[in-house]
């Protein structure tokens, strides 16, 4: 994988969205403060399917306007993730629908760069559920889904082998979530796991800092709005300049 980095090009949900701000400082610690960071991402994303989280509502990743904007940036090495695959397992959608949207979206990424992380599902700490605790996260996650827990779990295992048959197919690193960076919830990533998870995603090897500002940066990362989006059924647009952190980087949300 190439040492240098100018740009990364980040998909997934709510991971990404809890974790960003670690993201962008590993980056920075990375590549430099230079760094640019390209995002799709939002609690309960969909890749290819609109996702509605209480008052909110996204496109899907394949739909939003980050791949228009990346036609009209210069060329940079750029390091491509796709992450947080599983959302759409719940939302009822197949495991080769779910196959099909997430190779569109490697086959976009790879025609502006080649090199690309996919990482897997936390399938260790998904067959730890019990049944109980399952109906648990899936009434309070995605109360709309009425899938059995069996159904889910045979969803995920096939879309994880599709996955790693995709990674071989197209040629890029392929990345097995480990089991420790999960605790009483099966599908986050605990905070206290954020640095060694996200510099090993990204393939970094240098830890971020922990500088005092990062607080501040996360909660104004979190409160920045994507491109688009609709409110209480009343669409939002926020055109995206590309915003400058006082720490470095500029960020683009869709």
């Amino acid at each position: 994988m190439p040492a240098d980095v100018a740009r990364v090009v980040a998909l997934g949900a709510s991971n990404l969205t809890r974790g960003f701000q670690t993201v962008i400082a590993t980056a920075r610690a990375a590549w430099g403060p230079d760094v640019e960071m390209l995002a799709a991402l939002g609690h309960g994303r969909s890749y290819g399917a609109q996702s509605r989280l209480i008052v909110r509502t996204l496109p899907g990743i394949l739909q939003s306007g980050l791949w228009r904007k990346l036609e009209t940036l210069p060329v940079a090495p750029t390091r491509g993730l796709i992450t947080d695959v599983g959302n759409d397992i719940l939302y009822g959608f197949s495991a080769q629908q779910i196959l099909d949207w997430v190779e569109e979206a490697l086959g976009r990424l790879q025609s502006f760069s080649q090199d690309i992380v996919l990482t897997d599902l936390p399938l260790a700490s998904i067959r730890r559920l019990s049944r109980a605790k399952f109906l648990a996260f899936r009434s309070i996650l995605v109360p709309s889904c009425r899938l059995p827990f069996g159904q889910v779990v045979e969803r995920a295992e096939q879309v994880n082998a599709g996955l790693t048959g995709l990674a071989a197919a197209r040629g890029v690193r392929f990345l097995h979530l480990n089991p420790d960076w999960y605790g009483f919830d099966p599908i986050h990533i605990r905070a206290a796991s954020w640095r060694p998870a996200w510099r090993e995603i990204l393939g970094s090897r240098v830890a971020a800092d922990g500088n005092r500002g990062s607080t501040i940066e996360a909660l104004r990362l979190y409160l920045m709005p994507p491109e688009r989006q609709w409110l209480c059924g009343v669409e939002r647009f926020s055109p995206q300049s590309g915003k400058a952190l006082s720490s470095g980087s500029r960020v683009w949300l869709y």
